[in-house]
């Protein structure tokens, strides 16, 4: 089956959220997620990426909406969904006395599959937690617990895994190695969605990328269009004098005057005919005002999120 003809791994339609306080943590969320690809869901803290993740597992209520899961409804066919689904929580909720090999065979056990140990150790294996098989949880480091999570929610072979937060307190190199993990699941035809603090491991990872504000879903799009249509050239020019203010004649550039008093950093957009560095230079030196050297980066996912939100305060 082409990816044209199958439904999407999760849909969410018109969906709201609105708690007996009269809070509305969700506001018409409309969201789609396509089979096999990673999609990440960023926002601040509060902005709704827990309580969305809630209600598509089953876990919360809605109060009003649809959502379906691979082209059934998560409420009338719930047994369809959670067997699909597997969850990575942002808590750290382990059996302290369990093995790691008696954590993930339990949890299969609670879902009603079949005894399967040759997938649960190559499940282990590929989330480099065969060594630790035989550990009890209580003596593994918060990195290594993180992936007893991710092998628990595994565990009953589903089609799609929800990581909420998966780095949190997790060290530089144990959350570079989970990464390469999930790429993995990935390639094995899993349907990853995450939310992450961590914006440079949705710039990394994902193929498409949700901004939620305040219950809102600001914008879902590729990840390459976005940082294509929002992202802007940074230009930064150190200048030989200092410059205790921003000349007139520069004022119709996009540009600010740092506070070491001989950095002007300018924003322009290469894809538009707008005022960019060739024109800044010219009236620079129209100015009388040299210029020792010039650095030019892209705009980061963080800087596009930074601006998203700020902009719907």
């Amino acid at each position: 089956m082409s990816n044209a003809l199958k439904p999407p791994a999760i849909h969410v339609q018109d969906l709201d959220k609105v708690y007996k306080s009269g809070h509305k943590a969700l506001d018409g969320i409309h969201l789609e997620v396509q089979q096999g690809e990673i999609f990440a869901l960023l926002g601040p803290n509060g902005a709704g990426k827990t309580t969305l993740i809630s209600i598509i597992c089953g876990i919360v209520n809605k109060s009003a909406g649809h959502v379906s899961v691979l082209g059934h409804d998560n409420i009338e066919d719930y047994r369809f969904a959670r067997q699909s689904i597997g969850l990575v929580p942002q808590e750290l909720t382990t059996d302290a006395f369990e093995t790691v090999w008696d954590t993930v065979r339990f949890s299969r056990k609670l879902f009603g599959k079949p005894k399967n140990d040759s997938y649960l150790e190559d499940l282990l294996n590929t989330l480099s937690l065969w060594d630790k098989k035989d550990t009890e949880l209580r003596a593994l480091s918060g990195g290594m617990k993180r992936r007893v999570m991710i092998a628990k929610a595994l565990s009953h072979e589903p089609t799609i895994l929800f990581l909420d937060e998966p780095s949190a307190g997790v060290d530089v190199e144990l959350r570079k190695s989970m990464w390469r993990q999930v790429r993995k699941l990935r390639d094995t035809g899993v349907t990853v969605i995450l939310t992450t603090h961590y914006i440079e491991e949705a710039e990394d990872m994902a193929d498409r990328i949700a901004v939620i504000r305040k219950g809102k879903l600001i914008v879902t799009e590729d990840k390459q269009t976005l940082m294509k249509t929002l992202g802007k050239k940074e230009c930064v020019l150190h200048l030989e004098d200092d410059m205790t203010s921003i000349p007139k004649s520069l004022s119709k550039f996009d540009v600010t005057l740092e506070p070491d008093k001989r950095t002007l950093v300018l924003l322009y957009d290469p894809s538009k005919d707008t005022l960019g560095v060739v024109q800044l230079l010219k009236a620079l030196q129209d100015a009388d005002i040299r210029v020792n050297d010039i650095d030019t980066q892209k705009s980061s996912l963080e800087d596009i999120f930074v601006k998203l939100v700020e902009e719907e305060t």
